[in-house]
């Protein structure tokens, strides 16, 4: 086994420990890819060599030093390859690493039975159309015609689901810095069905992101969303902005964009959170030009009110939909 995939028991809203625990990570390997809000891929390739030991091994050596250093506890998948590692991380649990082992006829063993929404890239509405057509599990992915899979789901993606279903990995561990970004969480009292209190709640994370990029004076090039479910899985969107922002309606344009092209119908949502990517220094960002005066009037607004916060507290001006 060469690749980790790694997902921290982080308790809600600590998201802010994830650096330190990548930085456990790169002590065995540069090659370390965050999947935020809780997860990381690492390459254990050259760390094997170095160390004298298996992924196996190193495994529980990550885990012994995240409880010891951090007291948080880590679920981790092993694979030869980053989809195959994240699709083992789904069947493990604190304390075991999941593996899937090397051989073809193994791997093809370990997913045969799987269903398909396990596979990374494979979002609620794709599972969807596959199950209404009797593929809901990845043997019968696999055994299906090619031209079946193109005709549900499109050439592409039907070509790279057929080879991902037989097992066939060609991602890679891309090395990334979790710093560069910015993180805001909402999480719920109790599990939310509500699409309403979902949309209010991505309002709250981009009011208060949008703030935090303009006091340090940052702009993002792309939002994250994911969204907690009640049963531990969560879902991820990313989206590339316009253009390099730090505006809270922007940011909440693109959050409800995301959100609506999950689908969710009667989810029961744990919580929320946005994260704003790719920072920038304000100053040196380049902009659109606009002639419009609502766009202007918005801008001017903004900046009255972050005075406003900047000497009365953070909750002198809120958008009306959160003062209720």
């Amino acid at each position: 086994m060469t690749i980790l995939c790694v997902r921290f028991q982080l308790p809600p809203m600590y998201e802010a420990a994830l650096p330190g625990l990548l930085g456990l990570l790169e002590e065995f390997t540069p090659v370390v890819e965050a999947l935020p809000p809780d997860g990381a891929l690492a390459d254990l390739r050259g760390a094997e060599r170095y160390f004298g030991r298996d992924a196996m091994q190193l495994a529980s050596v990550i885990r012994v030093r995240a409880l010891a250093r951090y007291g948080v506890d880590c679920a981790i998948g092993a694979g030869p390859g980053p989809m195959l590692a994240r699709v083992a991380l789904r069947a493990a649990r604190p304390g075991v690493t999941c593996v899937v082992p090397e051989d073809p006829d193994a791997i093809a063993e370990f997913l045969v039975g799987r269903p398909v929404s396990v596979l990374p890239g494979v979002g609620t509405a794709t599972a969807r159309v596959l199950c209404e057509y009797g593929l809901d599990t990845l043997g019968r992915v696999a055994a299906a015609p090619l031209s079946t899979l193109q005709r549900l789901i499109g050439a592409k993606a039907g070509r790279e689901l057929r080879e991902r279903a037989i097992g066939v990995d060609r991602g890679h561990v891309v090395p990334n810095a979790v710093s560069r970004s910015s993180a805001v969480e909402r999480s719920f009292g109790m599990d939310e069905l509500d699409p309403g209190r979902h949309r209010r709640a991505l309002l709250s994370a981009a009011w208060e992101l949008g703030v935090r990029l303009r006091a340090e004076e940052k702009v993002c090039r792309t939002l994250t969303l994911t969204v907690r479910y009640a049963d531990r899985s969560a879902t991820t969107r990313s989206r590339t902005l316009p253009e390099p922002s730090a505006h809270s309606a922007a940011l909440a344009k693109a959050a409800y964009g995301m959100y609506e092209t999950l689908g969710l119908q009667r989810a029961r949502v744990r919580g929320v959170a946005l994260r704003a990517e790719g920072l920038a220094s304000a100053g040196q960002a380049s902009y659109q030009l606009t002639l419009d005066p609502a766009d202007e009037k918005i801008r001017r607004i903004e900046e009255v009110a972050d005075r406003a916060r900047a000497k009365f507290g953070p909750r002198a001006v809120v958008p009306g939909t959160l003062a209720a």
